[in-house]
């Protein structure tokens, strides 16, 4: 896939089977627009386009809300578009003066004149353009004028499963990682840097590495012990991972603490990506350090089981 970040790099395709959205999350929904346009592509002998934005539209039109959490930061939603075979990603910087384009301008500067557009592929209810002004109906009515044609999956092939960004956002932060894991079509990710920690975890037996706690509005999961997979460089372990605030230390921040299973080496400031499998507990103050480390041989061996290791 070749990543594109300046419109004007863009190169001249011949039969461009184009899809433009923020994908956050890239979830299940996201996956059956992205299917179809590899499938146009294929059957024209064309090239698979996705246009996306970066920063997300929320943060620039509404820079005050900090309630708004991402599945993906640009990385990784780069990598999750990746793996879904697209051939060309248009990454355009989403700006005040962007977000007053007209859905005509945006037609015919970008998808007519940079991209040669010949297939536009959209969700149900997709809008784009100042105030989201354009819809399918307003597409479909020019297509012929705009010289591509127009297609849109229907609601209940996107939505069968009622998927949105919002309801899996809400189920992270119940910890409900099954139903976010199932409508993402993968574990949830949360990639991050080791960080210096009080190395409270090695004086009873479970060594953790400590987690920078992410930036760019990264949703991170309700506070809990889970079960995880974490990648570091090439190689993939089994561990368990702590969000919350340590009770039983009286423990004032939130943190993120994860126990790799058979892993013991210095990886300060190298970066770790967290997959969530399970929520094994919510967090909970225990009577002393012998307590936890108890519980935590308990979380130890039901992490062993769910992750078959």
């Amino acid at each position: 896939m070749e990543v594109i970040r300046d419109i004007s790099d863009f190169p001249q395709l011949s039969h461009a089977v184009v899809t433009s959205g923020t994908f956050d999350g890239v979830h299940i929904g996201h996956q059956k627009i992205l299917k179809r346009v590899r499938e146009r592509a294929r059957q024209s002998n064309g090239q698979s386009v996705v246009i996306t934005y970066w920063p997300h539209p929320r943060l620039v039109i509404f820079p005050d809300d900090n309630d708004l959490k991402l599945l993906s930061t640009i990385e990784e939603r780069i990598e999750q578009l990746r793996s879904y075979g697209i051939d060309y990603l248009l990454i355009i910087p989403f700006t005040k003066e962007f977000s007053r384009t007209s859905s005509r301008s945006f037609i015919t500067d970008v998808l007519v004149r940079t991209i040669n557009t010949k297939v536009l592929v959209i969700g149900y209810d997709h809008r784009f353009g100042k105030n989201r002004e354009g819809s399918f109906e307003n597409l479909k009515a020019r297509s012929a004028q705009y010289g591509f044609e127009v297609e849109e999956i229907p609601r209940q092939d996107v939505d069968d499963v009622a998927v949105s960004s919002t309801k899996i956002r809400k189920a992270l932060e119940e910890g409900d990682i099954e139903t976010a894991n199932r409508y993402l079509g993968r574990n949830y990710p949360l990639t991050s840097v080791v960080v210096e920690g009080d190395r409270l975890g090695r004086t009873i037996g479970f060594p953790t590495a400590n987690l920078a706690l992410p930036a760019n509005h990264k949703q991170v999961p309700g506070q809990g012990v889970y079960a995880v997979w974490v990648r570091h460089a090439q190689e993939k372990h089994p561990g368990m991972m702590n969000i919350g605030m340590r009770p039983t230390v009286e423990g004032t921040t939130l943190t993120l603490e994860v126990h790799i299973l058979g892993f013991d080496r210095d990886i300060y400031g190298q970066t770790l990506t967290v997959e969530f499998v399970a929520l094994l507990r919510h967090e909970q103050k225990f009577d002393g350090l012998e307590e936890l480390k108890a519980q935590l041989a308990l979380d130890k061996e039901q992490t062993k089981q769910l992750l078959h290791h």
